[in-house]
């Protein structure tokens, strides 16, 4: 920014604190303009000729001159009144209002003209471009307008308009080229058009970008992740994402900077963010810069749109679970709006799709059930460019999910009922300002909400359950960015986070009733240096936060987290990558009792205490190295993680150790590999992940054992394939069975004990067979003219309709025969869709 806009800037925000005392110093010191001409007037024999309005409101200091013309002077200056002589003794006084300006605009660096750049006369309706020569002029122009001054690949300008006065002599204008950094790309196609490996380690989804993925025809965003070596959902959800052997609820989910306690629709099944107004998601799976808080897993973060759309911009859509809407509507050059809006029809139309879907939730009930349920999602962003170093943005999101559920058992005389709604709403806002050309910053606000209310009435509507889960969080972040030199840039901020949380359980046979609530403030500082060599072999960064968090019950702590994140290329094509990070959290997931309320799997957000459930804790390091080429690309990674202050109820424990409460710890040692080979027409892939992941809960024996989401060895092969205007995509995933525990086959039930147990095995001593799923999707784009497009996309989940062994556990009938509950996958699951976009 201009260092003469800066100082207006400042001048004028100073004028406005102190304007009241400003005025009183004024009204003090000052002197009305008339008696200081009325005291000429009689001093020297003058007589002076004026409106009123130009000199009823002007008041100046008394002039400290003797002589009338130095007076006269001393008046012109202070109050831009022109004063002219008509003879010895008659005076006239004349306020200007306008004037005329003229300049010619060169760029700095070869001092070349600069023709079409746009001149704009701001408080009035002016405007204009430079001619061949790049000149301008323009006539009665507000005296105290400024002119603003742009063209594309040059910085903008402002200049008051006295300035340019034609008064004197046409001034040169000096416009700077603008240079945007952007993190470098090092493979064009990753996997499928819209997804790209950055220089970081980290991976961009462009949406709007989007190619194709086996088994989604449309940009599913949280199932397109998955695609991704060490990304899995052990569930097949897509709200239950498992990043290098994680829980999901240590996955930092971010949709435009504000973090999200809800993630999906349909029991996790369809993500709850609408990627057709999603500009770009970034996948950190390590390496996370200081900037970011929680996430002990790794980072998920949506940014809608950040630029103002030239024109209206649209779209529509469906597929056989719901319907969709959204748009982008400029309102001036510097006003824009973004909505979109999706509803499920599920409550009164069933599709094969969603019939799968259904199956898979529902599968532990009982016979003769019936649901009814919806969800909806809304979003909206409004950006306003201040000017061209501010702009601003708020943006609004809002999710719900609604479930009405019957199940009638065979000896019951009245349907279990049950109600589960889960709703998030969160708005958020952010300022961006360049304050110089190396200096700028961000400051940013959010308020989230997340609410899960839960509704079971059972026995013949004896009994009744009812539960609620609430958080609420409110977080402000202050972000400053400065360019210490041509190859470094210096990264500080601080952020304040308010977090909230609520659970409440109501039973009234037999009388229960628990009410436990806590909050926990967090401050946290950082500071990171960036660095990117001349020759751009060497890039990357580090730095750290320092976290003061207070739980205002129990304790108080401070926790450092240092972040690493280099790159270096080793030989043309070839890189290494070392990462490593410390990281904590204090919200986590607990499952709701050992089973699923009435077939539906509830999870309950809880706050770190100091005590059952200190603050999780991580750290993680990794070494890769990955060639790519134009053609292709080979990647390996080893990482090792390691997780402390984890209990047991967050982990979904189903055999002996789920309600023993102890706290633990995991790690991971683990290895990626990708091969990705593909062109203008195709793109195929072989992934393969190795994990090992084992618990150590010193209270238990044995103290170490597996981890739940210990799946040893996951295959990805897949390709997609363009022909014109249609794109084919096929793939096969292989997973090596999760542990679980079966009941001791000689003695399964202790009766020894009140009431009666299953003996269990050691804990996850067996596993579920492998997993095998074969996906396929096609789409086509039909254009229509102008802008506008139809897609027609068609995609098969698990075309083979192989059953696989998601999860197995047991529980203890009344007759004190055990029950062995499967949980099943997917079965073979069709999905259509249809888009028109303008």
């Amino acid at each position: 920014m201009p260092k003469k806009h800066l100082k207006f800037l400042i001048s004028l925000f100073l004028l406005l604190m102190f304007s009241g005392a400003s005025y009183a110093q004024t009204t003090k010191d000052s002197i009305a303009l008339r008696d200081i001409l009325s005291e000429l007037e009689n001093s020297f024999d003058v007589k002076f000729s004026f409106a009123d309005t130009d000199i009823k409101s002007v008041y100046i200091a008394k002039p400290k001159s003797n002589s009338l013309d130095e007076i006269l002077t001393e008046l012109r200056e202070a109050t831009g009144i022109t004063i002219n002589k008509l003879n010895d003794r008659y005076y006239t006084l004349t306020k200007i209002t306008t004037i005329s300006i003229c300049g010619f605009v060169l760029d700095n660096f070869q001092e070349n003209n600069i023709p079409g750049a746009t001149v704009e006369i701001y408080e009035s309706t002016l405007s204009g471009v430079t001619d061949g020569n790049g000149s301008f002029s323009f006539e009665n122009v507000p005296v105290n307008s400024l002119v603003h001054i742009k063209h594309l690949g040059y910085k903008p300008m402002f200049i008051e308009a006295k300035e340019l006065s034609k008064t004197t002599e046409c001034k040169a204008i000096a416009m700077a080229l603008s240079y945007q950094e952007l993190e470098e790309v090092v493979v064009t196609q990753f996997l499928t058009t819209g997804l790209q490996k950055l220089n970081n380690a980290s991976i961009e989804l462009n949406p709007s970008e989007f190619g194709i993925l086996p088994g989604v025809s449309e940009p599913d965003i949280l199932q397109t992740v998955q695609a991704l070596p060490g990304i899995k959902s052990v569930d097949e959800t897509v709200s239950d994402i498992n990043i290098r052997g994680g829980t999901n609820d240590q996955n930092l989910i971010l949709w435009d900077g504000i973090k999200m306690y809800q993630t999906g629709h349909f029991f996790g099944l369809i993500s709850a963010f609408n990627p057709y107004v999603t500009e770009k998601v970034t996948i950190i799976k390590n390496g996370t810069s200081a900037i970011y808080s929680d996430g002990i897993s790794g980072t998920l973060s949506m940014h809608t749109t950040d630029e103002l759309p030239m024109n209206s911009t649209g779209g529509a859509g469906f597929n056989l679970i719901s319907g969709d809407i959204f748009g982008e509507i400029p309102f001036q050059d510097n006003m824009a709006l973004q909505v979109s809006a999706r509803r499920s029809y599920t409550d009164f139309l069933n599709t094969p799709t969603y019939n799968s879907f259904s199956e898979k939730a529902f599968q532990d009930t009982e016979v003769n059930s019936e649901s009814e349920f919806y969800f909806y999602d809304f979003t909206a962003k409004f950006m306003y460019q201040i000017n061209p170093y501010q702009k601003a943005s708020i943006s609004l999101i809002n999710m719900s999910n609604n479930l009405n559920y019957l199940e009638t058992a065979n000896d019951t005389l009245a349907p279990n009922r049950s109600n589960l709604n889960q709703d998030n709403f969160s708005i958020g806002s952010e300022l961006q300002s360049e304050w110089t050309d190396d200096f700028s910053s961000q400051i940013s606000f959010y308020y989230t909400q997340y609410d899960l209310d839960a509704l079971s009435i059972s026995s013949n509507e004896a009994q009744q359950l009812k539960q609620n889960n609430l958080v609420k969080e409110s977080n402000i972040k202050l972000t400053s960015y400065y360019k210490l030199g041509e190859y470094i840039n210096w990264m500080n901020g601080y952020e304040f986070t308010e977090t909230g949380i609520k659970n409440t359980t109501n039973v009234n046979q037999p009388p229960f009733a628990s009410n436990i609530k806590g909050v926990i403030r967090k401050h946290g500082v950082f500071s990171e240096i960036a660095y990117s060599s001349e020759d751009e072999k060497l890039t990357g960064f580090i730095g750290g936060r320092l976290n003061y968090i207070e739980n205002l019950d129990t304790f108080q702590e401070y926790i450092f987290e240092p972040r690493i994140n280099i790159s270096y290329e080793l030989l043309p094509n070839f890189k290494t990558e070392v990462l490593g990070e410390f990281k904590s959290q204090v919200t986590n997931q607990i499952i709701d009792l050992e089973q699923n309320f009435l077939g539906i799997e509830k999870r309950r957000w809880i706050l770190s205490d100091g005590d059952a459930l200190p603050i999780t804790k991580s750290k993680q390091g990794s070494i890769g190295f990955n060639y790519d080429t134009n053609k292709l690309y080979v990647g390996i990674d080893a990482f090792y993680k390691e997780i402390n202050g984890i209990n047991v109820y967050t982990q979904g424990f189903q055999n002996q150790n789920q309600f023993n409460g102890e706290i633990g710890s995991y790690a991971v040692k683990g290895a990626e590999f990708l091969i990705n080979t593909k062109n203008n027409d195709y793109s195929a892939w072989l992934s393969y992940t190795f994990n090992k992941n084992d618990y150590t809960f010193g209270a238990l024996a044995p103290s170490i054992f597996p981890n739940n989401l210990d799946v040893r060895h996951a295959i990805t092969l897949a390709g997609n394939y363009t022909i014109g205007d249609l794109k084919l995509g096929i793939g096969l995933n292989y997973k090596s069975g999760k542990p679980f525990t079966q009941p001791i086959e000689s003695d399964p039930i202790n009766e020894a004990v009140f009431p009666t147990e299953i003996n269990y095995e050691e804990p996850n001593s067996s596993r579920l067979p492998e997993y095998f799923r074969a996906d396929a999707s096609a789409n086509y784009t039909l254009k229509m003219g102008g802008k506008m497009n139809a897609i027609f996309g068609v995609s098969v989940l698990n075309f083979t309709n192989r059953q696989n062994t998601l999860n197995t556990y047991y529980r203890l009938l009344d007759d004190n025969t055990i029950e062995t509950i499967e949980r099943l996958s997917l079965g073979i699951t069709p999905n259509a869709s249809f888009r028109v976009q303008f």
